[in-house]
């Protein structure tokens, strides 16, 4: 039992049902003998701009061969992928359109609450009728979730969320936009994930601009020191990051960092664990420097680290 009046909810249902798009994909797969054969996918899309982009998941639009987008009144149109990124899971289409669409209106993720009201909505089938609508609670803020390219911070939610409807809104009670859907738990009851429209903002004009995002790297993997951690393998520390692996021929490797330093601060500023890298490496432009101060067999030493583009 939703505890909000049911106008509202229907009123956020309306004000973002008209910017709500279904996204049908066809993907050319091999089978064992080799035959070349096609697969549909389906998922959902949100009108951001009157122009005919449309965000959605990259999931949903990934190595597709065609993209047909079916908007809230029925009409078909052939769409393009403008911009992607894997490490986000986000996506931006575009279409072109005799007429203007109806963008959505972005929320502020950052304002989130544990256990405020959120409506998940879809077209994951193109069907007359209007979106499916799933309502329920934010139930946790800045879910790290292990990706293949890296770890992604979501919002779950218990707002039923199918693979058809991956790349749809998650609305407030406002009608504001305030997440990407992106996936369900298969084995649990009522877990879902979305993506913070913040972090949508933050890389869309880059994906539409470019195609792409462009993200600082230096190339090193490392785990946190604890005083367990030093005392079985005799750090000369307890505190810090311990590097577990150097990307060969990254800026790490050219600069001299091995497996086995620890990572003591960075720019001057002391490091306790290794998303601490990982931010002040983001707060970077590619071709900048970062001054690191490592620990190696107990001596500690400063390196100049150029930061590069992530490959």
């Amino acid at each position: 039992m939703i505890p909000v009046p049911e106008d509202v909810l229907i009123s956020s249902v309306e004000k973002v049902s008209k910017s709500v798009v279904n996204i049908a994909s066809v993907r050319m797969l091999h089978d064992q003998m080799f035959r070349i054969f096609p697969v549909e996918g389906v998922g959902s899309g949100v009108v951001i701009d009157e122009k005919g982009y449309i965000l959605t998941n990259n999931h949903v639009i990934d190595d597709a061969e065609r993209l047909k987008v079916t908007l809230p009144d029925g009409k078909v149109l052939k769409g393009k992928v403008v911009g992607s990124d894997e490490t986000t899971d986000l996506a931006v289409l575009k279409v072109d359109s005799e007429q203007s669409l109806t963008a959505t209106q972005l929320g502020n993720s950052d304002n989130l609450k544990a256990g405020q009201i959120v409506i998940a909505i879809g077209n994951p089938f193109g069907l007359t009728g209007g979106p499916a609508v799933s309502a329920g609670i934010v139930s946790s803020l800045n879910r790290s979730i292990q990706t293949r390219s890296g770890v992604l911070e979501l919002i779950q939610t218990d707002a039923a969320i199918n693979p058809g409807n991956s790349g749809g809104p998650l609305v407030n009670t406002k009608g504001e936009v305030i997440a990407i859907n992106t996936a369900n738990m298969p084995y649990a009851q009522g877990i879902g994930f979305a993506v913070p429209i913040n972090t949508a903002k933050s890389i869309l004009k880059e994906l539409i601009d470019k195609g792409k995002v462009t993200r600082p790297w230096i190339g090193v993997a490392s785990m946190k020191v604890t005083p367990q951690l030093a005392r079985y393998y005799g750090l000369p520390v307890i505190d810090g990051a311990l590097i577990a692996r150097v990307e060969p021929y990254s800026p790490a490797d050219d600069a001299g960092l091995r497996k086995g330093d620890i990572i003591e601060e960075i720019d001057g500023n002391t490091i306790k664990n290794p998303s601490e890298i990982a931010s002040y490496v983001r707060k970077k432009q590619v071709n900048d420097r970062l001054t690191v101060t490592i620990n190696r067999y107990g001596r500690q030493f400063q390196l100049p680290v150029p930061v590069d583009e992530r490959p």
